[in-house]
């Protein structure tokens, strides 16, 4: 027979999952809003995020009720900190997806600065990072979720290369300077989004491997 203890933490996980794709996909919405200049898009993204709010409360609860209830050790207490830190995680990505957008609709009174190739790219590698280190999480894989830690330098280059790029248009022309003043915001949260990703993943690989690489990430073999 089945532990009740085991029902509510797979309602626990679920919460969390729901919680990651909500987030993840309010992220691809307020870029996608970005690049085809959609307005009605961007305000998805507002709705989106009463969602994960009310979710984060409930994963909060949840936790605090199983605690309480059931008394969990060993394994099962470590995912349910996990899952505090994760929860956590998530409400911050659903932040800065809204971030995102507020800067999308000041971006969108004018007319475009440039074509749009590293933002469109950074989104899709934090939105893959978040996925696999949710995954990671969900199996258990502490190897997946030392990728997902490789990873965030390549979208660190990425702000880095744009930062260089909108910081050169706003020297040649000062009336860029508002435009790439928004995109570069837009290029740092999407760089937070990863970094929240990152820091699920170390979640993953300290609770499966006992091993803590925070600040040690780039230096892990």
């Amino acid at each position: 027979m089945e532990r009740r203890l085991d029902i509510e933490l797979r309602a626990l996980r679920s919460d969390l999952l729901q919680m990651a794709s909500l987030a993840e996909t309010s992220i691809g919405k307020a870029v996608k809003a970005l690049v085809v200049r959609d307005l009605a898009l961007a305000e998805e993204v507002f709705a989106a995020e009463n969602e994960i709010n009310h979710l984060e409360i409930a994963v909060d609860d949840r936790c605090m009720k199983i605690l309480a209830l059931h008394q969990p050790e060993a394994r099962d207490l470590r995912f349910i900190t996990m899952s505090f830190k994760i929860n956590s995680d998530l409400e911050r990505i659903g932040d800065q997806a809204i971030n995102i957008v507020e800067r999308v609709t000041e971006l969108l009174k004018e007319p475009p600065l440039k074509p749009l190739i590293d933002l469109p790219r950074m989104a899709q590698l934090a939105q893959h990072m978040l996925r696999d280190s949710l995954d990671a999480f969900v199996q258990g894989d502490a190897e997946m979720a030392h990728d997902v830690c490789r990873r965030d330098d390549q979208v660190d280059e990425l702000d880095d290369q744009l930062f260089r790029e909108l910081t050169t248009y706003m020297i040649q022309d000062s009336r860029s300077i508002a435009r790439a003043m928004n995109l570069i915001l837009v290029s740092r949260h999407l760089e937070r989004v990863a970094d929240h990703a990152t820091n699920i993943a170390e979640e993953v690989i300290y609770m499966v491997q006992g091993k803590n690489i925070k600040h040690h990430a780039g230096q892990e073999e």
